[in-house]
């Protein structure tokens, strides 16, 4: 299968503003890549690559006064499968965690294991451990929290999110993710595009999505509690231990979001053609 995925978005700052980008796919995507993804700044701006603490790919620039333009588009390939049921990974002794695993398990920002952990013992706490445990924990947050854009909030924690019950993506992600490690499976917060492939067309504007991944059986596997079903084509751009992590921007000063668009669509082999005879 082949997608198309990218964006255009502008800021508009006072003065001229740091900024940092994660927007690029996660590198172990990068050889997916069927052509060229090119992040571009308007103007003359300079955008300096490098790897963060979780390996995401990021970029560093000095945003000038008045708006600036991020771009990117590009055709990644994908397997065209749902996410995978792993029914019996199993849930390891935190003893046998992995160092590079082991601070997943801790409470971060946006997810309050000590504030959290009497309630999730006491609703998980006599499940299955290992997939079923994790799904249990899905399927709650999932009938718990009511998905809505005018529900959007930055500063909404994992706790907040349970007592108001409603809010978006990056909310069922953090509940989950919270529940998660005060039963002591690690969890990580993702981020990344999520297009409306093999579902009912959606009528809402494409939007970058959050979901998660635990470890279980020796591996990261993938969740999602806002939509609680595999879904298809998902492209990882960034994880962390939650969303203070893996934003997509973060500016140090005003910076005022003029325009907002994203990509993310499936396309034939014949598009792809066309398209790359237009490119030429």
């Amino acid at each position: 299968m082949l997608i198309r995925a990218g964006f255009e978005i502008t800021y508009d700052c006072p003065v001229p503003t740091p900024m940092n980008l994660l927007l690029s796919v996660r590198p172990e995507r990068l050889p997916d890549l069927v052509t060229t993804q090119r992040i571009t700044a308007s103007g003359r701006v300079h955008l300096r690559q490098y790897r963060d603490l979780f390996g995401n790919i990021a970029n560093r620039l000095v945003a000038p006064a008045g708006p600036t333009t991020f771009r990117a588009d590009f055709v990644i390939e994908d397997s065209g499968l749902p996410d995978p049921i792993t029914a019996d990974a199993v849930q390891h002794p935190v003893e046998d965690l992995p160092d590079d695993v082991f601070p997943f398990l801790l409470g971060s920002r946006y997810c309050e294991t000590q504030l959290l952990s009497p309630l999730a013992w006491s609703l998980f706490g006599q499940t299955e451990m290992g997939w079923e445990r994790v799904q249990a924990i899905v399927d709650h947050v999932h009938d718990r929290i009511s998905f809505g854009y005018q529900h959007a909030r930055p500063t909404r924690t994992a706790a907040e999110a349970h007592e108001e019950q409603h809010g978006v993506c990056r909310d069922f992600a953090h509940l989950a993710v919270a529940l998660c490690r005060c039963m002591n499976i690690p969890a990580r917060y993702c981020t990344g595009y999520l297009g409306d492939i093999g579902i009912p067309p959606v009528d809402a504007p494409m939007d970058f999505s959050a979901w998660f991944e635990v470890y279980l059986g020796g591996a990261w596997r993938t969740f999602d509690a806002r939509h609680d079903t595999p879904r298809i084509g998902r492209i990882l751009m960034a994880h962390g231990r939650d969303a203070a992590d893996v934003a997509i921007t973060t500016s140090f000063g005003t910076a005022w979001l003029t325009k907002f668009e994203v990509v993310t669509e499936e396309v034939s082999q014949n598009q792809y053609a066309e398209s790359a005879l237009e490119r030429a």
